[in-house]
């Protein structure tokens, strides 16, 4: 078959349920995944043939799609800060929010080179501190899960792009101080509401590990608070708490790290316009 006349079923097939652009993205994604073709193949080879036994990945995906599968969960990679990072249904897909988040910790550091000790709460797929030990080498960079299954997607995560993280498995809602004490602490814990799900997309609800997302609706703050209070004990003077934030509750997030020792408070919005993150020193 033609590459352009499965390119045209992608689009009979899924325009109904998502934008032209992201068809056009998903299509480009798996042909370079599965066939190692990049996107200007079209242009250069319009009448492009692909052999039959080719064509079964593209259409076993396109299945997927048809179900809201995310395509990261599809092809089990995405990228982040430069990076590749493994990804399946036991970890969030990073977003570009996070990016953003990170690329602000970064810009903070005058000396990439300098002996930080940082902790993140709330690994994933690592994306966070493995972007950060990548950028920081001389760095001990530590980080903390609840999920079992989360954590051996990070350590796969940190092989592929060789740097050394140490490991907690652990709730933050159940650890009260660890021995160490950090120049950073950064975390994008669950915060989006009960509440807010009717806004979500399906491939959210249905393949994103809740356990990562959700947080109830009379208590959406729970896990701020636990780190909050954690960092002000486990931070050294003047050391930085970094948090990704629930875009509706800024100024509460706010309020919070004031309320907790910590001085020079600054909340930043995303790309997009939304108040997303979210930083504090502790005095």
């Amino acid at each position: 078959m033609l590459l352009k006349e499965i390119k045209n079923i992608f689009h009979q097939e899924l325009d109904a349920s998502y934008q032209k652009e992201e068809v056009n993205s998903f299509f480009y994604m798996l042909i370079e995944h599965y066939l190692g073709l990049q996107r200007f193949v079209l242009a250069m080879e319009p009448n492009l043939i692909v052999a039959k036994e080719d064509e079964s990945p593209l259409f076993k995906a396109l299945s997927k799609l048809k179900l809201h599968v995310p395509v990261q969960y599809i092809i089990g990679k995405t990228e982040f800060m430069d990076l590749e990072f493994i990804v399946n249904e036991h970890v969030l897909i990073p977003r570009p929010e996070t990016e953003e988040l990170v690329r602000w910790i970064l810009g903070d550091i005058e000396d990439h080179h300098s002996k930080l000790k940082i902790l993140d709460i709330g690994t994933g797929s690592g994306c966070i501190p493995i972007s950060l030990a990548k950028h920081l080498p001389n760095s001990k960079v530590y980080t903390l899960d609840v999920s079992g299954k989360a954590i051996a997607v990070a350590k796969q995560n940190a092989r592929l792009n060789k740097v050394a993280i140490d490991f907690i498995q652990e709730s933050i809602l159940d650890i009260e101080t660890l021995q160490e004490e950090f120049d950073i602490i950064v975390s994008n814990p669950p915060y989006v509401r009960e509440l807010e799900k009717a806004a979500m997309n399906a491939n959210v609800l249905k393949y994103e590990p809740g356990l990562a997302l959700f947080v109830a609706d009379n208590n959406p703050l729970l896990f701020y608070k636990k780190i909050t209070d954690f960092a002000a004990h486990n931070l050294v003077k003047k050391g930085k708490l970094y948090f990704e934030i629930n875009q509706y509750l800024g100024k509460e997030t706010e309020l919070l790290l004031g309320e907790h020792n910590f001085s020079d408070i600054e909340l930043r919005q995303d790309v997009f316009g939304n108040d997303r993150m979210l930083k504090g020193i502790k005095k």
